[in-house]
């Protein structure tokens, strides 16, 4: 199995963090298990082999995707040879791109030929059309572009702000001082914050705390595991380990044993 990550064209850097390919040949008769973490980020997914059959909790996925926010570990079967390509965006692409309120796909996806936007822009044709794996990728950061441009007006500037101060934290950054300096009530603050982003501050937060003791364990620059749960504001490492099997699917000491099975936020088990 191979992955990799491709940096997006300038024009998409604020939406999209990169592009990813994952190939395999499909050799053993067990199927690859596909586990994507909660990194707080939706995406897209286009599948560019025949021979695929994609699985989420036994039901086939469609060819091309839109997926919203991850909030849980979850597992998906790729069975058959497989050429995917991805692309992982910024937490209010949903939004920003698309013009959807992200709370509508948390947890789950979409067929993207049901957006008429893919239709118009004929976008299975031209990934179909296109030979090289440079020029699919042109083609979909082309598409991409296109809504950008339509849906302009849809990107909302309190939540970026809310975003932007989250992230720099790491997760750690009171919610109430942010939702004061924002001038906000409680209510007012989850509720625009789960439609631009799919899921509450709170466990946004969450997700940032677990993405950056994610890189501190890959890092692996720490004495004891115990160093990562006070640095992330954990009450304790067993409150530390239950956190990350939530968002992982497995502890934090099972994930160094698999750190060659890892890459980016998904977990590969390939054929045994």
């Amino acid at each position: 199995m191979k992955y990799q990550e491709i940096p997006p064209p300038i024009y998409l850097k604020n939406h999209v963090r990169y592009f990813w390919t994952l190939e395999g040949n499909g050799t053993g008769d067990a199927p690859h298990i596909f586990g994507p973490m909660a990194d707080g980020c939706p995406g897209l997914m286009f599948q560019q082999s025949a021979d695929t059959t994609f699985l989420l909790n036994d039901k086939q996925l469609p060819d091309q995707l839109l997926y919203g926010q991850t909030t849980k570990y979850t597992e998906m079967q790729l069975t058959g040879a497989f050429y995917s390509i991805g692309v992982c965006c910024y937490p209010n692409a949903l939004k920003s791109i698309f013009r959807l309120n992200a709370d509508e796909l948390t947890n789950t996806c979409m067929d993207l030929d049901l957006l008429s936007v893919t239709k118009d822009f004929s976008l299975a044709e031209k990934l179909l059309e296109t030979p090289s794996l440079s020029g699919k990728i042109d083609v979909i950061a082309a598409f991409l572009f296109k809504q950008i441009n339509k849906n302009e007006s849809a990107a909302d500037d309190i939540t970026q702000f809310a975003l932007d101060q989250i992230i720099q934290s790491n997760g750690s950054i009171s919610l109430k001082d942010l939702q004061e300096q924002l001038q906000l009530t409680e209510r007012s603050f989850e509720r625009r914050f789960k439609q631009g982003v799919g899921i509450s501050p709170k466990l946004f937060s969450r997700i940032c705390r677990f993405q950056n003791s994610l890189a501190q364990l890959r890092s692996n620059k720490f004495s004891k595991l115990s160093d990562i749960a006070f640095e992330n504001d954990y009450a304790d490492q067993s409150h530390y380990i239950r956190a990350f099997k939530e968002f992982a699917g497995i502890s934090p000491n099972q994930f160094q044993k698999k750190s060659t099975d890892l890459s980016a936020n998904f977990l590969l088990k390939p054929n045994k």
